[in-house]
């Protein structure tokens, strides 16, 4: 391994998975501090809809990337990787182990991968309309012009992400040149890293699904339908509305469905996202992968990661 790079690791899987309690612990056997990758978490409020780990989870551990920006707040993934790259490098000059945690695949891969972002800009205007073009025409409508420009980036980003369709289609109007062009583009350093990747996942799929929808229930338990209620009565939020809990939770708010239903739709939405979150990392190289479900507890999950660790000689 090259003593240049920077050890880094790498906690990743589906919602619900169990990577917050996994990296704490590994923190604690490192010496380490955890960076989130989480496109949600990083915005005050919505502590409960989007699973902030909590003081009592945290053990004391420092998190980082966590709660930080007020919602409605622009937010890229060029801004994460900038961020994420300061912390890591603050984190290791403390002498400590830098662990990424998180399930946004775009975030993680940016970040390990060392993708360098063009500054394309961007045009209020262009914006603007295609804001317009999405509500009148609808948001499918605007994703099948970003296939017909950009089929590669319009694979990878689901219609309904209407920030990153948006952005891709006026990259393109900006510059000519299409999203996924200018990411391949951006490639031209070698990552600073020495990565341990821990992919988390199950045998069975069913497994995840069913923490899924337990901890949806102990979600609505904690409160999670007055805080959502709370920013919904703020309005104007349009960037916390992407988090799943809230969007779903908006008819009910309006009087147009009941509080069961949208709380199925809540459970189905996240199972949705699960299922895209492990296709994303299955794509992502020298991911170690544990099946969570082969264990009885989490020392013996632990007990498997060290052994990765290990073998991966990033110390």
């Amino acid at each position: 391994m090259d003593d240049n790079k920077i050890p880094l690791l790498v906690v990743v899987g589906p919602t619900a998975s169990g990577k917050t309690a996994i990296a704490v612990e590994l923190a604690k056997l490192y010496n380490g501090e955890v960076i989130s990758a989480d496109s949600m978490q990083i915005y005050k409020g919505l502590n409960i809809a989007t699973a902030k780990p909590t003081a009592e989870e945290m053990q004391g551990i420092p998190h980082h990337l966590i709660d930080f920006l007020d919602p409605g707040e622009p937010f890229s993934v060029a801004d994460y990787v900038g961020l994420a790259s300061q912390k890591i490098r603050e984190v290791r000059e403390r002498g400590h182990m830098p662990i990424i945690c998180g399930g946004t695949g775009l975030y993680v891969s940016s970040l390990i991968d060392n993708v360098i972002f063009d500054d394309t800009g961007s045009d209020p205007a262009i914006r603007a309309r295609l804001e317009n073009e999405a509500k009148e025409k609808g948001v499918h409508q605007l994703w099948l012009k970003l296939n017909e420009v950009d089929p590669e980036t319009a694979e990878k980003v689901h219609e309904n992400n209407i920030p990153r369709v948006i952005r891709a289609l006026e990259v393109y109007e900006i510059t000519g040149v299409k999203l996924s062009q200018h990411k391949l583009n951006s490639r031209r350093e070698a990552s600073p890293y020495k990565t341990c990747i821990i992919g988390l996942t199950a045998e069975d799929r069913q497994f995840i699904y069913d923490r899924i929808n337990k901890r949806v229930d102990i979600m609505v338990d904690n409160g999670m339908v007055e805080e959502c209620r709370a920013v919904f009565e703020k309005g104007g939020l349009d960037t916390a509305a992407q988090a799943i809990g809230y969007k779903e939770l908006i008819p009910y708010f309006e009087g147009k469905a009941s509080l069961d239903e949208c709380i199925e739709h809540i459970k189905l939405s996240t199972r949705h996202y699960a299922k895209r979150q492990l296709t994303w990392f299955r794509r992502v190289a020298d991911i170690s992968w544990l099946k969570i479900d082969n264990f009885d507890d989490l020392k013996k999950i632990i007990e498997n990661v060290q052994n990765i660790v290990a073998k991966s000689e990033i110390m």
